[in-house]
């Protein structure tokens, strides 16, 4: 048996502004092929059955492309929730702050989690370590998540890869297990 078999994949923020909003201010960005590994989980996922929870985020600022109703509030195209799966709705950087997610899952009896999606250093980051804190255990898909080139405290840019680096770092074994998408759909 799989060792993921029990878990809900999490799929967090991956909308259309994403892209735009983010590339416009920090710079490029990594994993370009991030969407596709969450596709891939994704159909493993439906093929067999598990649950899926895709996390929208659902800005409250009225100049933002996640507000609802703007097209940048739309899920990609590739990644985008199928008829019947959970859409969770945030407005803070952790899907569980001021959600029902933790209910739901709980509900479910779901003990385990394969987190997936933007940005790493953001809600990804933010929502591991939560859910960790709340008892879960956390896998985090590492190429099937990215982030965007941005400067650090003393103003010195630092590449998308860099920063993806040093957020994986201070997930990996104290909130969660760190693995690539290719490992979670091997098991």
């Amino acid at each position: 048996m799989s060792a993921y078999a029990a878990a809900a994949l999490i799929v967090i923020d991956v909308q259309k502004a994403i892209d735009a909003a983010y590339h416009a201010k920090h710079g490029p960005r990594n994993n370009p092929d991030a969407e596709q590994k969450i596709a891939a989980l994704l159909a493993l996922w439906r093929g067999a059955g598990r649950p899926i929870v895709h996390v929208r985020h659902d800005s409250t600022t009225p100049t933002s492309a996640y507000r609802p109703g703007q097209e940048g509030h739309e899920f990609k195209p590739e990644v985008a929730p199928l008829a019947g799966e959970t859409v969770v709705a945030k407005t803070t950087n952790c899907a569980f702050i001021g959600t029902d997610l933790e209910r739901r899952l709980r509900t479910a009896g779901v003990h385990a989690l394969v987190i997936t999606g933007v940005a790493t250093n953001h809600s990804v980051e933010t929502t591991v370590r939560i859910a960790a804190a709340l008892g879960f255990d956390v896998t985090l898909a590492e190429d099937a998540c990215f982030t965007f080139a941005q400067p650090d405290f003393a103003g010195r840019l630092r590449t998308a890869e860099e920063v993806h680096a040093m957020s994986l770092a201070n997930l990996d074994k104290e909130y969660c297990a760190v693995v690539s998408s290719a490992a979670v759909l091997a098991d």
